[in-house]
């Protein structure tokens, strides 16, 4: 170290006094501390920078955008060129489609699907939108309005369900959602609500008596064939024009079995609705929507046969379930040839679909005949119960299907 410094000055040479050495290696030490520091700080502020930028980053992808605040900051320091360069951030998007609603037809499976849509949801994180209003169909201008406006507020990706008569949108100036839904042979959805409105199920025979609470044991325990052949309330147009307006819609024409309601119901049907299954072909139902609708729908027959999910129908079954005789079933079908013309048209929809997109089929398509309806058979899928209008939405563990 001496010899370092020799050649600058003779001087250099004298001994170099203790309490000069000692300040000299303070004053060295102190220029040595202030780099160190310097370096440390430096690496905090680099790393926090980058921590800062990483999560602003992941903000902005998941947002579609940048953040508001930053925005906001930048334009009210005046020289923001974001808007300017680049427009307003992209909005979020979501696989179509994003606002799905269900209005789901009473004692056509209903509950089994919202069970399903239960798991679904939690699986696929979208939102199921459940309504408590069981009892109200139709419903006035004003509450349509209303409750468009609240569905149409819902944070998509969404599934609403209720059961309701088909609500139109587009007429409100609002985005239409896009519909599904399953209906069921006519004859079979109403002997399936005519005995559990009696008699209940195998979850247990009293559960009627909190349903119907004001019917007398007369009308309880009236026969079928009579209630069809002596042409009851009951049995008689209009409480058989069922299926029909909930896809025809809000309009008092709706409720009035006729051409027009029909023609209309089918219009929507091809209009607004994604898909409209059969019950008698549930498990095709589940196929095709998982096609159509994946981030929905994916795994949705895994859990339909799991034993699990089996085990909840084995108590619903409606019991004291019989089959009218052959000349109830022909009075009562005739009642209802509107309704199975709607049938017969979705039956054949749902067939062409599954055709385009190459579905072989899982379920066995029942045989229907023009000539008459010879008996009922069990064949439809075991859905679960559930409340509906009137406290009549039960669902059955095994259902009837009608055979023209």
């Amino acid at each position: 170290m001496m010899k370092t410094f020799s050649s600058s000055s003779p001087q250099c040479s004298r001994p170099i006094p203790n309490h000069s050495r000692h300040q000299s290696h303070k004053k060295y030490g102190a220029h040595l501390a202030v780099p160190l520091r310097c370096s440390l700080r430096g690496y905090g502020f680099c790393m926090a920078a980058l921590l800062v930028f990483c999560l602003g980053s992941l903000f902005v992808q998941l947002n579609g955008g940048p953040p508001r605040i930053l925005l906001d900051i930048r334009q009210y320091l005046g020289h923001s060129t974001y808007l300017e360069e680049h427009g307003p951030p992209p909005p979020r998007t979501f696989p179509f489609p994003g606002q799905v609603v269900y209005n789901r037809v009473g004692k056509c499976g209903s509950r089994t699907v919202v069970i399903l849509l239960r798991s679904l949801a939690e699986k696929h994180q979208f939102n199921l939108v459940s309504s408590d209003v069981h009892n109200r169909t139709r419903i006035t201008i004003q509450e349509q309005m209303g409750l468009m406006n609240n569905i149409s507020n819902i944070p998509p990706p969404f599934l609403y369900e209720r059961h309701i008569h088909f609500l139109n949108f587009s007429r409100a100036g609002l985005d239409q959602p896009v519909y599904i839904n399953i209906i069921r042979d006519p004859i079979s959805r109403f002997l399936s609500n005519y005995f559990f409105r009696r008699f209940g199920d195998w979850k247990g025979e009293q559960s009627h008596l909190i349903r119907t609470p004001g019917m007398k044991d007369d009308e309880r325990y009236l026969d079928i064939n009579v209630c069809i052949l002596e042409n009851y309330p009951e049995c008689s147009n209009p409480k058989v024009f069922y299926i029909i307006p909930y896809f025809c819609g809000q309009h008092p024409q709706c409720r009035e079995p006729g051409v027009w309601a029909l023609e209309k119901a089918k219009q929507h049907v091809v209009e607004n609705y994604l898909l409209v299954g059969i019950l008698e072909e549930l498990e095709d139902v589940f196929l095709i929507l998982e096609r159509l609708i994946p981030h929905y729908f994916t795994g949705v027959l895994g859990i339909y046969k799991s034993a699990n999910f089996k085990k909840m129908g084995n108590m619903t079954g409606t019991v004291r379930k019989h089959t009218p005789t052959l000349e109830a079933l022909q009075v009562l079908y005739q009642r209802m040839h509107f309704e199975y013309e709607f049938y017969n048209f979705v039956r054949d929809q749902f067939h062409l679909m599954k055709k385009k997109i190459g579905l072989k089929s899982v379920s066995q398509p029942p045989a229907y005949s023009p000539t008459f309806l010879r008996e009922l058979a069990l064949r439809t899928p075991e859905p679960l119960d559930e409340d509906q209008e009137l406290g009549m939405d039960m669902e059955d563990a095994k259902s009837w299907l009608a055979q023209p």
